[in-house]
């Protein structure tokens, strides 16, 4: 577990409601440099509304999130289009690639998105798909793919521009067991060798149990510290 406690990303005080629904009540939570935290919770407990707040993808109705310096709620959306594309990294349950793009191409793409040449953009995807153990299927295009392939591609495509933080959100929901354990596996060990922070959306114990740190959400708001807290030693 890492020992590095600064916060770098925190949440206070959030309420967000979709039409008659309040997904958030007042959730808060603290993502520390270097850890892995798992958000878990029932289905509809606002999970994964919490993450869409916490990466800038939508705005709370009210409270605040904190990321280094810096207010998200208040950015302009030019500034959090730049954070998503530097120092945010998303994979979402179903990977969400492109279908008409191969694999290597899906995880070039940010770079390019950056102003990166082609080559090099491609040589570097080349890197994080051998990484993620698919570089094999580099030329193939997701339909072409296993759930578990294209799920590891999309976290190739979420590390290769170097983010911060890597949000993902239920990222084995779509997988046999297997498949999960693999992608598990590949992330928190490739998080924890170069140092990224990732906040883990999961309703599953043992994909739960790759983090470093629990949070429990239940009908939109975290309970108060150490009430249903676990910290697991790694």
């Amino acid at each position: 577990m890492t020992t590095d406690t600064t916060p770098l990303l925190t949440a206070r005080g959030l309420v967000k409601t979709h039409g008659p629904t309040q997904a958030l009540r007042g959730a808060g939570v603290e993502l520390a440099a270097g850890e892995i935290l798992a958000v878990t919770g029932p289905s509809g407990s606002g999970k994964s509304t919490l993450l869409h707040c916490l990466a800038g993808i939508v705005r709370p109705d009210e409270g605040e999130v904190r990321y280094g310096g810096e207010r998200l709620d208040r950015l302009p959306e030019a500034r959090l289009s730049e954070l998503r594309r530097t120092e945010f990294g998303v994979v979402f349950q179903f990977g969400q690639l492109i279908p008409e793009l191969t694999a290597l191409d899906n995880v070039a793409l940010p770079l390019l998105l950056a102003g990166r040449g082609r080559t090099a953009a491609r040589a570097v995807a080349a890197e994080w798909l051998e990484r993620f153990g698919v570089r094999g299927q580099g030329e193939l295009r997701p339909g072409e793919m296993s759930g578990g392939q294209a799920q590891r591609v999309a976290l190739a495509r979420a590390l290769v521009t170097g983010p911060r933080v890597v949000f993902a959100d239920e990222p084995t929901g779509a997988l046999d067991s297997l498949a999960g354990e693999q992608v598990m596996t590949a992330l928190a060990h490739t998080a924890r060798e170069s140092g990224v922070s990732v906040l883990l959306i999961t309703h599953d114990a043992r994909v739960a149990a790759y983090a470093d740190r629990e949070v429990s959400l239940r009908d939109g708001t975290v309970p108060a510290e150490g009430a249903d807290t676990e910290a697991v030693a790694r």
